[in-house]
């Protein structure tokens, strides 16, 4: 069944996820959508210092919103702030370091953003793809920790702040890799089996779908969805996908056409029109599993997954000092 996912998604993926599935899709957009002025309304964007992250600030911020840049590396990240605020003239750009795979410094940040700032949308962007099997400092396996944990607990640690506010999104950058997976949660920290960094990271795409499915049915006063940017050319896929980008450099989209559907996510009017908790590809909802594939999970794993993550969540705040 395995053979026949991957095979399913390679073939569905040369036909959607290159340049030339962006350029067929892109035909059918409507320009009106995304020409609108955000002005006053605040946005933060993970992983915001290069690739899909930096392009979607940068479109933000031409259209006039508060952009806070959610970054690890520091001096990555002030180059990409002093870009973005170079080509499009807004000087409502923050930078704030955080590392998303370390929990307390996330929880850390997110309680002081509380008390600090509005929020009308979250993008969750930031991402990793480590091909072998590394821990962080606190134990944790680095793809779980920045993709799934870290994403949990900034969500979650936000919605409060989201709360308060009218239109509020939560966006989450995932993967069109995530269908050849279904929900694994006996191993969410991969100690088990051959290490796959390819594979690790698509389960834990699909992991982040079914978050986004579970917090729109729990959050109806927020809109979330979760979406595919396509294949994109990113220092990302450059250096975790060595050989994927050698043989598919000259299809691969631009930064901006991966870009384009969190933009439409973020700013449309439109995009809160239809049911909150979808997958998007390209403007439009799209199937979470492919025909035939088997990936469906029964909903007490899916409970479970969310118990787990709390759980993880809650015992680092708690070692927080003053909590």
């Amino acid at each position: 069944m395995s053979w026949y996912r991957n095979t399913v998604w390679f073939v569905k993926g040369l036909r959607e996820y290159t340049r030339g599935g962006y350029e067929s899709a892109s035909k059918h957009f409507n320009p009106a959508d995304i020409e609108v002025d955000v002005a006053g309304r605040s946005f933060l964007v993970t992983g915001a210092n290069s690739g899909i992250g930096k392009a979607t600030a940068k479109e933000i911020a031409r259209r006039g919103g508060t952009v806070h840049l959610v970054c690890r590396n520091k001096e990555r990240a002030e180059v990409a702030q002093e870009e973005i605020v170079t080509e499009t003239g807004n000087q409502n750009i923050f930078l704030h370091i955080v590392d998303i795979s370390n929990p307390k410094e996330v929880w850390k940040f997110a309680e002081k953003f509380r008390n600090e700032h509005k929020l009308n949308v979250l993008i969750n962007n930031a991402g990793c793809m480590v091909n072998s099997r590394e821990l962080t400092e606190d134990g944790l396996e680095k793809n779980f920790a920045t993709n799934t944990l870290g994403t949990y607990i900034l969500t979650t640690a936000l919605l409060p702040l989201l709360g308060k506010e009218a239109d509020a999104r939560v966006i989450t950058v995932s993967s069109g890799g995530m269908l050849v997976q279904k929900l694994n949660i006996s191993d969410l920290q991969s100690e088990n089996g051959t290490f796959d960094g390819t594979m690790v990271y698509a389960q834990n795409k699909r992991q982040q779908v079914v978050l986004t499915e579970r917090w729109a049915k729990a959050h109806r006063n927020i809109h979330f969805s979760v979406m595919h940017p396509g294949w994109a050319d990113t220092p990302a896929v450059r250096s975790s996908m060595p050989d994927f980008y050698e043989r598919m450099k000259n299809s691969l989209r631009t930064e901006a056409q991966g870009a384009d559907t969190v933009v439409w996510l973020a700013v449309s009017a439109e995009a809160t029109k239809l049911p909150s908790g979808l997958f998007f590809q390209d403007r439009q909802p799209v199937a979470t599993h492919l025909p035939l594939a088997s990936t469906h999970s029964p909903l007490e794993d899916e409970e479970k997954l969310m118990a787990v993550l709390e759980e993880f969540s809650q015992n680092f705040r708690s070692s927080l000092p003053g909590t």
